[in-house]
């Protein structure tokens, strides 16, 4: 039996080789595919049941080592679309099963893979260069946060987002210690104040305004606050100019004190009213900062013609600052507000907490949708599947989701784990062993030739 027990055993050794050459091919062969996970050739010895000592090193036989916890390189796209996974964990994805309606319709289980080059097609889906499409959760784009339950294959349309109207002017500047208004003269104490003088109406205080006629002895008096573009609850883009006078100062016996205005009528003539005031005073104390509230409200602010409500100015703690300024003007640090038009879907982007972002035509972007990631205690013990996907198995357990040790890289994806030079050398070794066998397998046949000739 030592003979053939020996071909035996050859032959054993001849399979098992040509499945670890079989692996290795399909390595090389998608040593360029992304998110490929190489496929490493585990062996076992197969003895047979014998005395101590009649024990026989016994056969072989081949089984595939997974390598799906093993990341390869991370390759740059620049693609907004396209993720990379950095640790352990998989992209959650569907198969398409058919179409209906023109609209694809999908399998009930999720697939699980580390191929990320989506992009957006015609049906507003986003899918791999497998064809497998992305699964994730809604997300409501006011709060930021999840709804709903299981995740579900994502889809995005091109609905318009909504105008909203302006509520609040952010504000952050410094304003001059020494205004250089144009009527301030350095040997004229208080010249760089606003006063009543030249104007029917006293200018400051809540109700004050300013006509057209008025306008040269008001713009003389105070220095530019900035400009920033409203927008009222259609969308419709309204331009409100600022300009601030400072009404008193501790150089005069008071409390440096300054008034904000804004343009309400831009085509006021005669005695029109083309300015009107804020309403409300901000003073400063002698370190230049704010004492007054933070944030103050503008109320039934109306630019030519469009009333836009009550809007808050809101300069915010240490926003707004009166320091000395060589060049009497106001040093803006941010000066916008909160409203936008109307715009349409332009792009998507999956940023790197895993946020699918939308980017709109007016310029706004907000989080719809957040990625799906699983993660498995046998990550290995999945099956695999065409494209690069993997699917749920008894030996890897249910999929965990959300797993905080794997993070999302945008604009990249991840490339084959496969090192072409140490599959060569694989390739040798193997090689090398079933020359090996097939050298045993010949040199068996002979001795059994031999035992023949004996009889004969």
């Amino acid at each position: 039996m030592g003979i053939f027990g020996a071909m035996i055993t050859a032959v054993t050794g001849l399979r098992a080789q040509s499945y670890a050459l079989e692996n290795i091919s399909g390595n090389i062969a998608n040593s360029q595919t992304t998110g490929f996970k190489r496929v490493d050739t585990s062996f076992e010895d197969l003895v047979p049941d014998l005395p101590v000592r009649q024990q026989s090193s016994g056969a072989v036989s081949a089984f595939s080592r997974g390598t799906n916890t093993i990341d390869g390189p991370l390759n740059s796209t620049g693609v907004g679309t396209n993720i990379a996974l950095s640790g352990e964990g998989f992209i959650v994805v569907r198969d398409r099963a058919d179409y209906v309606g023109g609209l694809p319709t999908f399998t009930a289980s999720n697939l699980y893979t580390r191929r990320g080059d989506f992009e957006l097609d015609k049906n507003g889906f986003l899918v791999n260069g497998a064809g497998n499409y992305l699964v994730g959760y809604q997300v409501d784009p006011t709060t930021d946060t999840i709804v709903g339950g299981a995740p579900d294959v994502l889809r995005f349309t091109n609905d318009q987002v909504p105008a909203r109207a302006s509520t609040t002017i952010t504000y952050r500047a410094n304003l001059p210690a020494l205004p250089q208004t144009a009527n301030y003269d350095s040997t004229v104490p208080n010249s760089e104040l606003i006063t009543a003088t030249g104007f029917a109406v006293d200018p400051r205080g809540n109700a004050g305004t300013v006509t057209a006629a008025e306008e040269t002895s008001f713009l003389n008096q105070t220095i530019s606050g900035g400009s920033v573009t409203m927008f009222d609850p259609l969308g419709n883009a309204i331009t409100a100019q600022l300009r601030w006078g400072k009404s008193a100062s501790v150089a005069s016996g008071g409390t440096d004190t300054w008034e904000l205005f804004y343009m309400t009528n831009s085509n006021a003539t005669g005695t029109q009213v083309k300015w009107a005031n804020a309403g409300s005073n901000f003073t400063f104390n002698s370190s230049g900062q704010l004492t007054s509230a933070t944030s103050v409200n503008i109320s039934a602010m109306t630019i030519d013609g469009t009333n836009l409500g009550t809007i808050a100015f809101a300069p915010g703690a240490g926003g707004l600052t009166q320091f000395a300024d060589i060049s009497g003007q106001y040093k803006p640090t941010a000066l916008n507000q909160d409203g936008y038009a109307a715009g349409s879907l332009l792009r998507l982007n999956i940023n790197d907490a895993g946020r699918v972002q939308a980017i709109y035509s007016n310029g706004q972007t907000s989080s719809i949708a957040q990625i799906a990631v699983a993660q498995f205690n046998a990550d290995n013990m999945l099956k695999r599947r065409d494209g690069g996907t993997f699917e749920e198995t008894l030996e890897s357990g249910q999929p965990l989701y959300a797993p905080s040790s794997t993070s999302v890289i945008s604009g990249t994806v991840e490339g084959s784990n496969t090192d072409i030079a140490e599959e060569f050398s694989k390739m040798i070794v193997t090689q090398q062993a079933y020359s090996a066998n097939t050298r045993v397998v010949t040199t068996s046949q002979q001795m059994l030739q031999d035992v023949l000739n004996i009889i004969r």
